[in-house]
């Protein structure tokens, strides 16, 4: 069996085996009787909730044994407090309510811990409330899930109460000092619906940044007042500035008017990288569907060009053949060509990474995935709670902060030698 690590008064941690905390031969003989007497694994009365009963009641009886320093029928005569009975409370586990019996003293002193006074639920139960709402569930559709497989009654309020636990640790989250530097930032938004008087589309803005290490970190999120993008970009990047951020190699964008002036007067030595993904995407709202494919075909060579030099034959190349159909491609295209053409200059490696913003796109899907099954928000503080839980949910395994850390050591080597060490600050 693997093994149990049981920590000790926040002191040690003693390393014990799973058979010495749960006798298997035990298990066996338990089930076999339910099984005899037609008794449920699960269920409220199945042999799961008795065998939690028993646990928490035994844990709250050591409890208030050792609060009032004696065992139960073992009263010295000249104390001053004493057991009193006990009351019947119904707590929500995983596996479904569970009554318990939960002592009492006469002076009301005793405080449980276990299952605290007023705690309704026990914290995987509030854990799995959280990951429901991170996917996008609404507080209905929660509550219907729970009483649906663990039968049990939990109102919208305190499933509303129980997700705006949150708030505080986003709060300080949003608000937590930042690396002194950045090899890469992301920045994109997306647009939720929120019913403030009447249902509006509102900017939630993602900055998204790899640490010198190779590590993905998001750096915060943003409700904006769906007013000018550039304006309120300048400050959100401001206040990145002024949690830490002295100094980023490069930021990747999605070519908003105005940005790079707002990213140059923060950081001078960043270059401004306009996201080709969206000039392809933007290129393709001007253009019949039918001609999509030919379009994206005769865009390739531009970007995949090894030098500027030659990536302006190929768009002069472009412009020869589409501009007549398309004018405003062609345009596109001139008025975003200092921010496309940087990327060009540096090793191939660089290239891959920043040559669009795929990091920020796959933290986006499942934000929108999140967003789009909650469809409108009451308010602006519903909307990004709704965004956080989803962002503290996109890898809960870790595997994938792995394999992305993987990807990045070449390009982290390139960026060193490009960049003539400015990473070694954020070391």
């Amino acid at each position: 069996m693997s093994d149990v690590k049981i920590d000790v008064e926040g002191e040690a941690v003693a390393t014990v085996k799973q058979d010495d905390v749960v006798d298997g031969r035990l298990v066996e003989q338990l089930i076999g009787r339910a099984r005899e007497k037609g008794l449920a694994l699960t269920g409220e009365t199945g042999l799961l909730g008795q065998l939690t009963k028993m646990v928490l009641e035994s844990a709250l009886e050591g409890e208030i044994t050792d609060h009032l320093g004696y065992d139960k029928h073992e009263r010295a005569g000249d104390v001053s407090n004493a057991r009193n009975g006990s009351r019947t409370k119904t707590v929500l586990t995983e596996i479904g309510p569970v009554p318990i019996e939960v002592p009492r003293d006469r002076d009301g002193s005793f405080q449980p811990q276990i299952v605290r006074k007023h705690q309704r639920r026990l914290t995987g139960v509030d854990e799995m409330v959280l990951s429901l709402s991170a996917r996008g569930l609404t507080h209905g559709d929660i509550s219907a899930h729970l009483a649906e497989v663990y039968g049990a009654d939990v109102s919208k309020t305190t499933i509303g109460a129980t997700t705006d636990r949150v708030i505080e640790g986003m709060t300080e989250w949003q608000n937590r000092p930042l690396d002194p530097v950045y090899p890469v930032i992301f920045i994109d938004c997306i647009h939720v619906k929120v019913r403030d008087g009447q249902v509006a589309n509102r900017p939630i803005y993602v900055a998204l940044a790899v640490t010198v290490e190779g590590n993905l970190d998001i750096l915060g999120l943003w409700a904006g007042d769906g007013g000018e993008g550039a304006k309120y970009w300048l400050q959100v990047l401001t206040e990145i500035k002024n949690r830490g951020v002295e100094d980023v190699c490069m930021v990747v964008c999605d070519g908003l008017k105005g940005l790079p002036d707002s990213i140059g007067t923060l950081w001078p030595e960043a270059i401004t990288q306009t996201c080709v993904v969206h000039l392809i995407r933007a290129s393709f709202r001007y253009a019949a569907r039918q001609d999509w494919d030919k379009i994206a075909r005769a865009l390739k060579p531009i970007y995949t060009a090894s030098t500027v030099d030659q990536a302006e034959e190929r768009f002069l190349e472009f412009s020869e053949a589409w501009e007549k159909k398309y004018p405003a491609i062609v345009r596109l295209w001139e008025s975003a060509w200092a921010e496309f053409v940087p990327f060009l200059q540096f090793d191939a490696e660089i290239r891959r990474i920043v040559c669009t913003t795929n990091a920020i796109e796959s933290v986006n899907a499942r934000i929108r995935k999140a967003v789009r099954a909650r469809g409108h928000f009451p308010n602006e503080q519903a909307a990004l709670k709704c965004v956080y839980l989803a962002v503290m949910s996109l890898d809960p395994t870790g595997q994938g902060r792995a394999r992305w850390t993987q990807r990045w050591k070449a390009a982290l080597n390139a960026f060193d030698i490009t960049f003539n060490g400015r990473l070694s600050v954020g070391r």
